[in-house]
């Protein structure tokens, strides 16, 4: 847990989940880049795509198969109403569900996200704070499926919903 981990003081991580996966998990919401994309340089600068949300979010836990998140609604993932942005919402997800299902998938597999559906329940306004909890529904040799929840921390109410299904690459052969 250093200066650049996106664990808090308060981050629970299981005894059945190995230090390589957590360290995994880790890696994701710290230190993961778009790389080798030709992004021009005014767009490939701090703050810009993942690194946006990045720094909104930090882990809580991780269990094999769940993953939570505390997520800080900032002004720079909000919209003109004073809420969370719609993107900052689905990019927030994704990022939630890929870490869940890196938690029993195979290193050795790719993860292709196939379908990313979200449900915008109500507002998660700004300056407050979001608890994230992604679960692994169901994950076979070639497809992962994955519930994303947000909850606000104070009150508990369910803003918003995601369902992300994830294909493995290679596809495992019959």
């Amino acid at each position: 847990m250093g200066e650049n981990s996106s664990y808090t003081k308060d981050t629970v991580i299981s005894e059945e989940l190995s230090k390589e996966a957590a360290s995994l998990v880790d890696l994701l919401f710290t230190r993961v880049r778009l790389q080798g994309a030709n992004f021009l340089p005014q767009y490939d600068a701090k703050d810009s795509f993942s690194e946006l949300t990045r720094g909104c979010l930090k882990v809580h836990s991780i269990h094999p198969g769940k993953v939570s998140c505390i997520l800080s609604v900032k002004p720079a993932i909000s919209n003109v109403y004073r809420s969370m942005h719609g993107g900052a919402v689905g990019a927030v997800a994704e990022r939630v569900a890929i870490a869940c299902a890196r938690t029993v998938v195979a290193k050795d597999k790719e993860l292709f996200l196939g379908e990313l559906g979200m449900s915008y329940i109500s507002a998660a306004p700004s300056n407050t704070e979001v608890v994230v909890d992604g679960s692994v529904i169901r994950s076979g040799r070639n497809l992962t499926v994955v519930a994303v929840e947000f909850r606000l921390k104070d009150s508990g109410n369910l803003v918003y919903t995601s369902n992300a299904t994830f294909y493995h690459m290679p596809v495992a052969s019959l």
